[in-house]
């Protein structure tokens, strides 16, 4: 049961999975908002059923799962689908994603949340960790990963909160820019760091 959880973050492009799975080579468990994100909308979920429930049935494919670009669409020409789809997913994910950590047999749990600070979710976690890169690596990184072009990413950029704000609230940051050995040994000695705070906060 982890009593203390690790909020990781950054940009897109940044490499918060490539980080996150270096901790858990170390045996820690990653609760990974995104993949928490599919979960909640699976067919057979309140989730989904809800969103059927809103906006019929040509919301799903013909298998029943809920088909995600027609959904996209629709929350980018109508902002109140959007605050109510928010309003519907987050409190679920945020949820299963508690549930997850405090289950984890790890001695810390690490939470991997894109938007962990323009969701305001700080206070779900015990430190915050941001994995940091040049936006010209963010650029590079994810376009030639995604087969998208420039001007798309640098939409999602600026969409996020910007570089100095993240570095600017984080406890930890990661760097990376080096090799994946560079990589390695920053995950070694925050892993290091982290068995500390396990150590000394009290248990529930």
């Amino acid at each position: 049961m982890s009593n203390v959880v690790i909020g990781l973050t950054g940009g897109i492009g940044s490499g918060k999975t490539t980080v996150a799975n270096l901790f858990a080579e170390l045996g820690i468990t990653i609760v990974d908002a995104d993949i928490i994100a599919r979960e909640v909308v699976a067919p057979g979920t309140i989730g989904l059923k809800q969103i059927q429930q809103q906006f019929g049935n040509g919301i799903l494919t013909a298998d029943g799962e809920l088909n995600r670009p027609q959904l996209r669409e629709l929350i980018f020409e109508q902002p109140t689908a959007r605050e109510w789809l928010n309003g519907l997913l987050h409190p679920l994910i945020r949820t299963e994603m508690l549930k997850q950590c405090k289950a984890a047999p790890s001695p810390y749990a690490l939470m991997v949340v894109p938007l962990l600070f323009e969701n305001k979710l700080e206070s779900l976690v015990d430190a915050t960790l941001v994995v940091d890169v040049p936006p010209a690596t963010q650029l590079s990184r994810t376009t030639s990963r995604d087969g998208v072009s420039e001007q798309q990413v640098q939409n999602i950029i600026n969409s996020q909160i910007s570089r100095e704000q993240r570095l600017a609230r984080a406890d930890r940051v990661i760097e990376n820019q080096g090799d994946i050995a560079q990589l390695r040994q920053q995950v070694a000695l925050l892993h290091h760091g982290y068995l500390e705070l396990v150590a000394t906060k009290p248990k529930l």
